[in-house]
């Protein structure tokens, strides 16, 4: 056969020897060649329908030579070895090579303290005198080493851990204070964890701390490529070393674990002052509306809800009496946390989202606050330079600063009218206004607030031991966030019982609250 495209094959080609080498640049040599091989031995095929596996044979052939030339100075072993080409069949002689291939898989899962040494005695060929000197460190560890790595790879090549092929993702978030803006070239701090191998060993890590070697098994992949992304994980604040060798994850990550407590306590647990506080926040939403304050034109619906929350979230700091231990200030200066979320969404969880863009040190007065939970749609904060667009609209009617203006009108904050002139599509309290409903929820809820943390105390003391130890000040904070977030579950008390109407499909919930007088 004479001029056959090789070029549709390339890619597949490309990934064959990805599958069978150590590294980048012994896959596109390799590629190469096999590439070279079927094209001089193109002339001698004959029956064009057999081309594939033809082409296949040349590439297993090319590989087993490529692999005796390159075989000691091989140490590192494919990333993605386990994602074989379905359609490329294997040749009957090649039992012997995926044994190997199996085997260097293995080698590839230890730690460096046992990979460099079966490396060395095996690949390189030197003996425990010479491994020692030039590792220095004793022969006997050397010895110690090569007796212990054998037994890991026996036991390893015995038992394949299936959730190497079934890697865990989840959410990641922070929460605290930093001044984030990937838009301005300063990228919030999950960028930089938040690829598939890092969530995966963060989330096989949560629970108990696990060693290189445990986590390579896990996850499948070579120890290499865990060690580098401990690293960076460790770097990153992200992941600690409790103990030599162990690693664990150093945030929270919720589960369905937490959301099946808050089901089966949270109701049970507000029944004892339950109706008193929706009488309370039923007349704490008929006396905001009774407020000349601007609306952004939401629905009578909408505020109400929004009342009840912010009535909650004024009392806050006067009332709730679970600490929240300081955050100390993360890699880059900033106080913040990392917070996982892994929930199914198929369970009830406690807690009501909130986000919050203070504003401070900007030209502006006012700042954004974002809640979301059950019956509203998330919304992201504003940022500074959006909240002063509105405030410019809010006092003067008209902003200068167009380039924000035009973010704010993207991301649905402000609306653009037919004549030109801009609206705000989000409430607003002037100081005045929020000094006055700060009245209002004292007055209503001040007096069941000592009931009311009785009862989220009593939830909390069982909530915080489902936290893995090492995190109890996470577990704190999140405790902490109880007094706010068992609202959630009134409100679903509430709306199961007729008391309160839903919000309609799609609503948010957030509020421009003015925190200094002009």
């Amino acid at each position: 056969m004479q001029n056959f495209d090789l070029s549709p094959y390339l890619d597949r080609i490309y990934g064959y020897a990805v599958k069978r080498t150590y590294s980048r640049e012994e896959a596109d040599e390799l590629t190469q060649e096999i590439v070279l091989a079927a094209l001089r031995a193109m002339p001698d095929l004959r029956d064009e329908s057999r081309f594939e596996p033809w082409l296949w044979g040349v590439a297993a052939n090319v590989t087993r030579t490529f692999r005796r030339t390159q075989g000691k100075q091989r140490a590192m072993y494919a990333w993605d070895a386990w994602e074989m080409l379905s359609e490329t069949p294997a040749p009957e002689d090649e039992g012997l090579e995926v044994e190997y291939d199996r085997l260097r898989g293995k080698i590839a899962g230890l730690s460096a303290i046992y990979r460099d040494i079966i490396i060395l005695h095996y690949y390189d060929g030197l003996s425990v005198n010479e491994i020692a000197a030039k590792l220095g460190i004793p022969a006997g560890t050397v010895t110690w080493r090569l007796s212990a790595a054998r037994s890991k790879l026996k036991k390893e090549c015995a038992n394949m851990n299936e959730s190497a092929l079934r890697p865990k993702k989840f959410k990641l978030e922070i929460y605290g204070a930093g001044n984030y803006d990937p838009k301005r070239g300063i990228p919030v701090p999950t960028e930089y964890v938040n690829d598939a191998l890092s969530l995966n060993i963060l989330w096989q890590a949560y629970e108990e701390a696990k060693t290189v070697e445990e986590l390579s098994a896990i996850c499948g992949v070579p120890a290499y490529y865990i060690e580098d992304s401990l690293a960076n994980l460790i770097k990153r604040g992200a992941m600690i070393e409790p103990a030599k060798g162990k690693y664990q994850t150093d945030f929270i990550i919720f589960t369905d674990k937490y959301a099946i407590y808050a089901e089966e306590y949270a109701e049970s647990a507000l029944i004892p002052v339950m109706e008193r506080l929706i009488d309370a926040l039923d007349a704490i939403g008929d006396e905001l509306l009774a407020i000349n304050f601007y609306r952004g034109g939401r629905c009578e619906t909408e505020l109400r809800s929004l009342a009840r929350v912010l009535a909650f979230f004024t009392l806050i700091d006067r009332y709730n009496p679970l600490p929240y231990p300081e955050i100390k200030p993360n890699y880059d200066g900033w106080c913040w946390r990392y917070l996982g979320d892994a929930e199914s969404g198929k369970r009830k969880s406690v807690g009501i989202g909130i986000q919050q863009s203070q504003n401070l040190g900007s030209r502006g007065s006012y700042a954004h606050t974002v809640f979301y939970f059950t019956g509203t749609a998330y919304r992201p904060m504003m940022r500074d330079d959006m909240i002063n667009v509105c405030e410019d609209i809010l006092v003067l009617g008209a902003t200068e600063d167009r380039e924000s203006a035009a973010e704010a009108i993207e991301a649905g904050y402000i609306t653009r009218r037919g004549d030109g002139s801009l609206v705000v599509g989000t409430p607003a309290l002037t100081f005045a206004h929020k000094q006055a409903f700060d009245a209002i929820a004292e007055r209503h809820l001040g007096p069941l607030m000592s009931e009311y943390t009785a009862c989220v105390n009593r939830f909390a003391a069982g909530y915080r031991q489902l936290f893995p130890a090492h995190l109890a000040d996470d577990a704190a904070r999140m405790c902490h966030s109880l007094f706010l977030g068992m609202y959630d579950f009134v409100l679903r008390y509430a709306m199961r019982t007729g008391r309160w109407e839903a919000p309609p499909k799609g609503s948010v919930c957030d509020v421009l609250l003015q925190w200094k007088e002009k």
